[in-house]
């Protein structure tokens, strides 16, 4: 089996706070002593419910959130949506043991920017947190591949950056509000929109929502 290896963070120096969420003390004191290990990971709170994270999340202003899906109160799918439209600075990741396609697309449109299962290695983890910090997405290859069905033989398939600008194009966000949100230039945005337009062979945003719906983003 692949692992991914844990290496010294090179792209930023800065340190990543976290807010964790999850209601089993295990999981939550597990990901903890995880993360004690990295320099440029500090957790900052745990949440025991959706409730409680989304109060936490507006006191302590965490850079990224990682959540389970299936807690009380409010889920942590519903929290990501909730974050999504009123801290939208605030990253989120899913961390579950749910492994199928209606989770991964939900989590998608709750505006989650990764999805990992709870039996992949924390290297994976620590990666990802790496990688959607610095303005990308991370899918674990599980639900990559859940999602991948039709897409699977498309040689032109968008890129993980451009997969990120294109959903936020279907939610209706615009150049400069995708900017914002995914912390990049309008000139980035722009020029990804076009190189999204060119590969899906299409000028408008009806041409988009149909590659949407063929390869089951909605």
């Amino acid at each position: 089996m692949n692992t991914v290896a844990i290496e010294k963070p090179t792209e930023q120096t800065s340190t990543i706070n976290i807010l964790l969420a999850d209601d089993h003390p295990l999981v939550q004191d597990g990901l903890r002593t995880r993360f004690n290990d990295i320099e440029d990971i500090n957790v900052i709170g745990v949440a025991n419910d959706g409730e409680e994270l989304l109060e936490k999340a507006k006191l302590l202003k965490p850079d990224l959130v990682i959540t389970d899906i299936s807690m009380p109160k409010i889920n942590g799918l519903k929290a990501s949506h909730l974050l999504s439209q009123e801290l939208p600075e605030i990253k989120v990741v899913v961390l579950t043991m749910h492994d199928n396609k209606e989770y991964i697309q939900n989590a998608i449109d709750s505006g989650a920017k990764g999805y990992i299962l709870k039996d992949k290695p924390a290297a994976e983890m620590i990666a990802a947190v790496r990688a959607i910090y610095n303005g990308d997405t991370h899918f674990c290859s599980s639900s990559a591949k859940a999602l991948d069905t039709s897409k699977r033989n498309d040689p032109d398939k968008l890129t993980a950056r451009e997969q990120a600008i294109f959903m936020e194009l279907l939610n209706g966000l615009k150049n400069k509000h995708i900017s914002d949100k995914l912390n990049i230039s309008v000139r980035t945005v722009e020029c990804h929109r076009g190189n999204i337009y060119r590969k899906l062979d299409t000028h408008s945003m009806a041409g988009l929502i149909r590659y949407a719906k063929k390869v089951g983003y909605i």
